[in-house]
């Protein structure tokens, strides 16, 4: 009888414009192992194909085609999403919309293209959550040329999705890491906590602070510094104020740890919209909730429960 022996694995692999990583530690063999790293990578992409707006046949593509003519049937998962986003759209005070997707016909982040005044006066009106309506199952636009874009929400659902499959399926200990926001699965093989880097804004080689994390915790960044492009002295990047179809202002980046990276995606996305003060008592008055905000001339401010020096921050989310 072979002798099994616990193991690292580790597979990478291209994923919604950035990277996946999926590492376990595991006693089961390679075979075993290769066919839980397929599973998770396949678990992943049906989420990118089923959520992006870029793909002709995925779910959102239809609804976008024709929830202004009718209501479009939609699954739970979808709903869920769905309804998750607008009430991002309630948190943020409107800054966050899901409805946000036209304001990409405007801004190109690849060629530092700045869209005018007027052209996103035409644009701004069909930026509008209050005109969807998620109701029985279907959901439906009540204004012409909306269109949906779960890209704020959805690289943290697969995240948690992916997690949740490798423990499903007996994995104790594991990392999940989508371009940058991560979910863990127990402890390190070697029973310590792992160690997350939260990137400095303006310097991409270096972490600004170093995140343990407890077993099951979720940690997500939301930046200024991805997606973005200088002119004329001046930052744009693709977080935008819903309000206004221009970046927001205030933040350089917001990270934060709590019992899933689906609802630290959230809080991160609203913080960030929201600015240094309000959105830093969002994540404190948020149960088992911790966060790092960077403001934009660098100053970091934390949460009570990370209220450490730089470079020593130690975080345990709640299960």
């Amino acid at each position: 009888m072979a002798v099994l022996t616990r193991a690292l694995y580790t597979m990478r692999f291209p994923l919604m414009g950035g990277s996946g990583l999926v590492r376990f530690v595991a006693t089961c063999g390679p075979e075993r192992a290769e066919a839980l790293i397929r599973k998770a990578e396949r678990e992943a992409r049906r989420i990118e194909s089923k959520f992006s707006r870029y793909r002709p046949q995925s779910v959102l593509s239809e609804i976008n085609n024709r929830a202004a003519k009718e209501p479009v049937v939609v699954d739970e998962e979808t709903e869920g999403l769905i309804r998750a986003a607008l009430d991002l759209h309630q948190t943020t005070r409107g800054r966050f919309d899901p409805t946000i997707g036209v304001l990409w016909r405007a801004w190109d982040f690849k060629t530092g293209r700045i869209p005018s005044a007027g052209e996103l006066a035409v644009l701004l009106p069909l930026v509008r959550a209050s005109a969807v309506e998620l109701r029985s199952g279907t959901v439906r636009f009540h204004h012409p040329g909306m269109e949906l874009d779960l890209g704020g929400v959805g690289k943290e659902y697969a995240v948690d999705a992916v997690a949740d499959l490798l423990a499903s399926e007996g994995v104790e200990s594991a990392l999940v890491n989508f371009a940058g926001d991560v979910r863990t699965v127990g402890r390190r093989g070697d029973g310590r906590p792992w160690t997350v880097g939260v990137q400095d804004p303006r310097n991409a080689g270096r972490n600004r602070l170093t995140i343990a994390l407890g077993g099951g915790a979720g940690i997500a960044t939301s930046g200024d510094y991805e997606r973005a492009f200088v002119k004329d002295g001046i930052r744009y990047h693709h977080l935008l104020d819903a309000r206004t179809g221009l970046p927001a202002r205030g933040l350089a980046s917001a990270t934060v740890v709590a019992s899933g990276t689906f609802r630290a995606g959230c809080l991160a996305t609203a913080a960030f919209l929201l600015g240094p003060k309000t959105g830093l008592d969002l994540i404190e008055s948020t149960p088992g909730a911790e966060g790092v905000l960077i403001t934009e001339s660098g100053q970091v401010s934390t949460t009570s429960g990370l209220a450490v020096p730089e470079n020593s921050i130690h975080a345990t989310a709640a299960s």
